[in-house]
């Protein structure tokens, strides 16, 4: 059995939800082109199946149930309205042949219930305006123009050698024929795409309402039998109607990371394959049918590519989370099967000995601090701000002048502050998003063990992976903290900040790269660059930028991989500060900082743009 997850708290805000997004489609129409033809076809065909509905019961056909006869103004009305409808649905069905097969996108694939689709939209329209065309020829009435179409249709029909009578006789053939193509329309949409008109609606009404930032825990982990998906029965119910709710629209692969640097991995073809799985196993099971998954989402190159950045959910209009599908994936595979990349288990296994993906000792945590004044905490000790370093922030070299800068600014602010020292533990976000759900699990239960046996007011972080980990996935266990990045923390007090403009170096044409966990996951967008133009520092925006941003390409565990020199992603992201020919790049994350410099390596560009942690920048102005 799948499990199942309770999805009816905050019913209203649902219904709100299935009012904007469902019906007013607001995530559709962010695509221009492709919203208005949509919208086109939705709300045509959904006026018209309401429209012919009530046509029907005004007939009588199903007895006692009957609609009452409009009054001739409210009818006139209705009549304009219908064939509008009509005109709307096949004006959607030219701009999406338009857009198929002569714009055709990169990312737009055709199958055959795509044509299927469309020709049923089209022939539905078209064969009831013939037919209103015939009723009104054979009546004439004084408000044929109401129905302009028809109207025109039956001018046409006029044209040829038929008397009204024999329009008479032929209207109620061509009336049951498009009833009748209504009802092939209706039995089409469990087997074609046309399935997501229905559960599209249901999914954004159950969709999580856990933050985009927080993956579901495997309750019990100790005694689950369930680890994970390895089979298609595994995934949750959730999961499994997302499958059919997905519209195949290639929104998420036109944004994705891993899709657009050439990796074989894209959120829509995840999705089709589970699809095709739960068809094939759960809803037309044959004896003894596999209900194990694809073999080809198993692979290195496809699984592993996901780097969790997040874009594909900020754009499905169905709310679908590809990333947290990869995730249980990955759990299966981590926890049960143990089939895994070579470089994931070796960050795991250090994870395990050591405590950190870097697999450094935990005295080595401080070594950082060495000759520079800073307050290492004990149990009971009470601060203001508890600075969590972070393992980036202790281990890797690159960082650990991060770090310092920030010590720095703290210091010379004179802030209560302290931190923990080797006695800080990782927060566990790389060894959770590689799938070993367990480890994270411990070590979340110590981080807030550990964090509760001191007194302070906020966690400051530099590590946007951290400050999510903390913030949006500890409260699940037990662990509520205030937690602020660094560059939330100094925009608060910024009025505090003495910059001197003329301390800084000259950094030339700046531009800022948004994390992925920063930005997306935690809407953190205003306040670095805010902090860049207070150091008269104006940065020029990249073509993928704040809620557009492109990723670095060292989440997800993705930091640890190897990849393929021709498909990196840290390789696109550095392209787009190249096209807007940048001297420096600043980020504030030290995982984007990584990338960012083994790019600039790879391509022997250092000496060409250099790239600067926010803080490290903030920390020249400062007197």
């Amino acid at each position: 059995m799948t499990k199942t997850d309770t999805r009816i708290s905050r019913p209203w805000s649902r219904v709100g939800d299935l009012f904007l997004y469902g019906l007013g489609q607001l995530r559709t129409i962010k695509k221009i082109y492709p919203g208005i033809m949509h919208l086109l076809i939705f709300w045509g065909v959904i006026i018209q199946v309401i429209g012919t509905a009530i046509k029907i019961l005004q007939m009588g056909l199903f007895f006692p149930y009957s609609w009452p006869v409009f009054s001739q103004n409210v009818y006139l009305g209705f009549e304009l309205v219908l064939d509008l409808a009509g005109v709307a649905i096949l004006l959607g069905v030219l701009m999406a042949i338009i857009r198929r097969w002569i714009i055709k996108p990169r990312f737009m694939e055709n199958s055959w219930d795509d044509i299927y689709a469309l020709f049923l939209l089209a022939l539905i329209p078209t064969v009831g305006f013939i037919t209103e065309g015939f009723r009104l020829y054979s009546l004439q009435p004084s408000w044929a123009n109401w129905s302009p179409i028809g109207n025109f249709t039956a001018s046409i029909i006029s044209n040829f050698s038929i008397s009204p009578g024999t329009a008479d006789l032929i209207h109620p053939y061509l009336f049951w024929g498009h009833v009748s193509l209504g009802l092939i329309f209706a039995a089409s949409i469990p087997f074609t795409k046309l399935r997501h008109m229905i559960f599209t609606p249901v999914h954004i009404f159950l969709k999580s309402d856990r933050p985009t930032g927080e993956l579901a825990a495997i309750e019990d982990i100790m005694e689950a039998e369930i680890l994970g998906a390895g089979a298609i029965n595994e995934f949750s119910s959730l999961d499994l109607l997302s499958f059919d709710a997905c519209l195949q629209c290639g929104r998420c692969e036109e944004v994705c990371p891993a899709t657009i640097s050439g990796m074989s991995y894209s959120p829509r073809s995840l999705l089709l394959m589970l699809r095709e799985d739960m068809a094939g196993s759960l809803l037309t099971p044959e004896n003894g049918s596999d209900k194990t998954i694809n073999k080809d989402l198993l692979k290195e190159g496809f699984l592993w590519s996901c780097t969790t950045c997040g874009h594909c959910l900020d754009v499905c209009p169905a709310f679908i989370r590809p990333p947290e599908q990869v995730i249980d994936i990955r759990r299966a595979q981590v926890l049960m099967t143990g089939e895994v990349p070579q470089t994931v288990g070796e960050t795991l296994r250090n994870f395990e000995r050591q405590g950190n993906p870097w697999g450094m000792p935990a005295p080595d945590r401080i070594s950082w601090a060495e000759g520079i004044d800073v307050r290492v905490l004990s149990p009971g000790d009470a601060v203001d701000v508890l600075f969590y370093v972070g393992c980036a922030g202790a281990y890797d070299d690159r960082n650990k002048k991060v770090t310092r800068s920030f010590i720095e600014i703290l210091n010379k602010l004179k802030i209560d502050y302290g931190i923990l020292g080797d006695a800080e533990i990782c927060c566990g976000e790389t060894s959770r998003r590689m799938g070993n759900e367990y480890l994270f699990q411990v070590a979340a239960e110590e981080n807030i063990s550990l964090l509760s046996g001191y007194q302070f007011n906020k966690i400051v972080t530099l590590c946007p992976h951290g400050l999510n980990t903390i913030k949006n996935e500890y409260p699940r266990f037990g662990g509520s903290f205030q937690v602020l990045h660094a560059s939330e923390f100094l925009a608060e007090i910024f009025s505090d900040l003495n910059l001197n403009l003329d301390n800084g170096k000259d950094f030339g044409r700046l531009t800022f790269h948004d994390s992925c966990y920063l930005g997306r996951y935690n809407n953190i967008y205003t306040q670095p660059r805010e902090l860049l133009q207070n150091a008269n520092l104006i940065p020029l925006e990249m073509k993928s930028a704040k809620e557009e941003s492109f990723c670095c390409g060292g989440g997800g565990g993705a930091m640890w991989l190897e990849t393929d020199a021709d498909t990196r992603i840290n390789h696109q992201r550095l392209q787009h500060a190249l096209d807007i020919n940048a001297d420096t790049i600043t980020t504030a994350c030290p995982y984007c900082l990584i990338m960012f410099d083994d790019a600039l390596r790879s391509k022997g560009l250092t000496d060409q743009i250099q790239v600067y942690d926010l803080v490290e920048i903030l920390n020249q102005y400062l007197d």
